[in-house]
This record gives structure tokens, C-alpha cells and sequence, in this order.
């Protein structure tokens, strides 16, 4: 594409946000409804797939799982939608509308149809194929690269669940990173690949979850969220580690906020993490974001004795 006037852009920019202002996401409700957006764009979207999960609407709407999570329940229980076990996979759940639900899908898109035509009554000189052609270009365009920037610009995807090759990667990137405080012989990775081994198949539970730093498949980075090892509503904060030459470039608190988020959105009560002491950058960013030391003790479960630390963050009141 050939480089656009400083103008253009600005007049596409401020086009947008015009357009989330008529549209009225920066309301409660929206769509002739008494839904947020989000509500709205679920109904829309169970609507047009019957039989779509929660994984699947997540990745839709771009949401998280545990943002998926609170709002498919609050949908059911206002009667607009059910959730059934997948005939194929009893671990996905799939997503109906009810006959309140339909009812509100009908009213949605009437609503939407008839904004549409009358904004389309107002406009001379374009025709409405033009018009339907850019928009979808635009928002396709829009959606094309799913990378998040870090802050020096280089792009690396952050991603949601479980990913092919995590587990050794993930055990190799402990094993380098801490080596040299627990020891360089196979203990310590085979207790980390043999944790995540019993997670893993349990990622997709609502309470669970794991995001990844992506570079060519591989991971480089993770922070995962076990909510039910512990009980006692208590989240356990798990295998957060970051390739040594990703940081500093504000990716580790991208993991960390996400997984904060997932706990906060739950409702848990505490966090709890286990450390090395020596991880003086972690440490840093722990406390932070609210976690305390919480304990400290000589342990030799690695070959040798290490400092070991717990921390613990209470829920925000």
C-alpha cells in the first residue's frame, strides 16, 4: 500500500471513534437492548453459529476466558442462552440461543438494519457496494495481524491456553534461567515438565489458565494460572519466565496483568507463588502489583540448598 497524507489518517481516526460514539459502546447498553456490547456481540455471534463454544466465542470477540466466562453466565441466567456438553469433546461446552434469546437476536438485527438504512438514506455520491467494500476491507485489515506490540516495537503474538511444544519449552527456559541458582543437572526441569505434564490436560477448566509469549511456534515466555491445586479459593501463579533477551520490554507485566485479571475476574481470594530468592527483577514486579512476602526457607528439593520465597497478593477490597 502506498504511504497515506498525515490528513488521511487523522479523518480515518476520528471516523472511528465517531463511529463507537453513534454506535453507542461508550453507553451501559447498547442496540436497543438493555446488554452491554459485549452482551450484544455474544447474542450476535451464538446467533449466527449455533453450536459455537466458549474457546471459540472468546477468540471472536477477543476476550478472555475469564471474561467469556462471567458473561456466558450471565447470559444464562437471563434464559438467553443454554450451554450443552459437546457430544465430541466433553471438555468444550456449546452455545444455544433459547427462545428469549432468538427473540433478542431478531430484535438486534432489526434494530442494526434499520440504523444502517437510515444512515445509508443520508449519503449522496457513494454507492452502498463502495461503502459495505471499504468497511469490510478497513476491518479485516484491522484484524489481520493478532501480535501485540512490545515496547520497542518489535511483535511478538501473546496467546491464550494451551500450545504445542509449551511444556518442553517452557521446562528448557526454567532450567537456563535458574540453573545457576538450583543447579544444572536434570532435577529441577524434569520436576517443572512433570508439573506441567499433570496441568496441562486441565488448561481449558474454567478457573485454569496459561498465556504465552510466541516467537515461530516456540514459546519464549509464559505465566500460567492454576486455580484448583491450591483450594481454599487461593490461585496458585505458575511458570512465569521470559527468554532473557525479551526483557525489559514490558512483557512480563503484559503477562503478569492478564493473569492478575483472570484471578481478579474469578473472584479468588489470594494468590500464591513460590520463588527463588535472587530473582531480584521478579521480586520488583511482584511487589508491585501487590504481592507480599509471605515466608522464606532453606530447601534442597533441587540437589543443593536454595533460598526459597512465597509470595501472596490478597484481593484487591
Amino acid at each position: 500500500m502506498t504511504p497515506q497524507a498525515p490528513h488521511l489518517i487523522e479523518d480515518i481516526r476520528a471516523a472511528s471513534r465517531k463511529l463507537v460514539r453513534e454506535f453507542g459502546f461508550l453507553e451501559k447498553t447498547i442496540a436497543g437492548t438493555d446488554l452491554s456490547g459485549s452482551g450484544v456481540h455474544a447474542i450476535i455471534e451464538i446467533g449466527l453459529t449455533p453450536g459455537l463454544t466458549a474457546k471459540e466465542l472468546g477468540a471472536r470477540l477477543k476476550l478472555e476466558k475469564s471474561t467469556i466466562s462471567r458473561l456466558l453466565k450471565s447470559l444464562e441466567t437471563r434464559g438467553e442462552i443454554v450451554q450443552t456438553q459437546s457430544k465430541t469433546d466433553g471438555r468444550a461446552f456449546q452455545l444455544h440461543l433459547t427462545p428469549k434469546g432468538k427473540d433478542t437476536w431478531i430484535a438486534i438485527n432489526r434494530f442494526g438494519d434499520n440504523q444502517a438504512r437510515s444512515a445509508l438514506a443520508n449519503i449522496t455520491g457513494v454507492d452502498t457496494a463502495t461503502i459495505a467494500n471499504a468497511l469490510t476491507s478497513y476491518a479485516q485489515a484491522l484484524g489481520s495481524d493478532a501480535s501485540k506490540a512490545a515496547p520497542d516495537g518489535t511483535q511478538y503474538p501473546v496467546v491464550e491456553g494451551y500450545q504445542t511444544g509449551m511444556i518442553g519449552d517452557i521446562s528448557a527456559l526454567h532450567a537456563r534461567t535458574h540453573g545457576p541458582i538450583v543447579g544444572m543437572g536434570p532435577a529441577f526441569e524434569s520436576v517443572v515438565s512433570q508439573a506441567m505434564a499433570e496441568f496441562m490436560p486441565r488448561v481449558d477448566r474454567p478457573m485454569n489458565n496459561s498465556w504465552s509469549v510466541l516467537e515461530n511456534e516456540a514459546v519464549i515466555g509464559s505465566i500460567t494460572i492454576d486455580g484448583e491445586d491450591l483450594g481454599n479459593n487461593i490461585a496458585h501463579l505458575r511458570w512465569f519466565i521470559l527468554s532473557e533477551r525479551l526483557r525489559g520490554k514490558g512483557l512480563g507485566k503484559v503477562l503478569l496483568n492478564k493473569a492478575l485479571a483472570h484471578c481478579d475476574g474469578l473472584g479468588f481470594d489470594e494468590i500464591h507463588l513460590w520463588t527463588l530468592k535472587g530473582l531480584d527483577a521478579a521480586r520488583a514486579l511482584y511487589e508491585k502489583n501487590g504481592f507480599d512476602l509471605a515466608e522464606e526457607y532453606l530447601g534442597d528439593q533441587w540437589g543443593h540448598e536454595v533460598m526459597e520465597q512465597k509470595f501472596i497478593r490478597k484481593r484487591p477490597a
